[in-house]
């Protein structure tokens, strides 16, 4: 590995934790998608790194041409000044889940490097590694319900993100109250 590579899984690793990062922490909805199209960015070019094209072309296509777009409507639809709830309640739950989160995460961490006995070297790549022939194979004999779960999931998300646009306006009758009156 030369020195280009390093600095190009640096960069690549770099641009995904800053943009994870900037996801979570922004205040700003908005602000909050472009760091999720900066990790996608990053995810994308750890891809090109380990020489699967096909993949970093989907991520790009899917998640930062898709989901992205989607988040972005989604935030128009809303509005970007929604802000949540200030009570101390939901506060203290937020805490004591980012808390729990953690620790979860760091005992799996432990118990993985328990049972992999520690971090070693993944094994070289097989040629067929990335290659679109390899990926249909996988998605349609092994993965096609997970694929098709995934579909679903998009659906109703979608279907939820307009829901919760569309709420009522101010002024707007009820249909329950247009059949009282009748």
């Amino acid at each position: 590995m030369n020195v280009f590579s390093v600095a190009f899984f640096a960069l690549a690793a770099l641009a995904t934790i800053v943009g994870a990062l900037s996801t979570v922490l922004a205040v700003n909805p908005i602000r909050s998608a472009m760091g999720l199209l900066l990790s996608i960015g990053g995810i994308t070019g750890l891809f090109l790194g380990l020489d699967a094209h096909f993949l970093a072309a989907i991520e790009l296509i899917v998640y930062a041409g898709a989901v992205v777009i989607l988040f972005v409507f989604v935030i128009m639809l809303i509005g970007p000044d929604a802000t949540r709830p200030a009570d101390s309640k939901a506060a203290f739950s937020r805490t004591a889940g980012a808390i729990l989160l953690g620790l979860f995460g760091l005992v799996t961490g432990i118990l993985l490097m328990r049972a992999g006995g520690g971090l070693h070297a993944l094994p070289p790549p097989r040629p067929e590694y990335g290659t679109i022939d390899t990926f249909g194979h996988e998605l349609y004999t092994k993965g096609l319900v997970p694929f098709e779960l995934a579909t679903a999931l998009f659906i109703v998300a979608v279907v939820g993100a307009i829901a919760v646009a569309r709420g009522r306006h101010k002024g707007e009758e009820t249909p329950q109250a247009k059949e009282g009156e009748s």
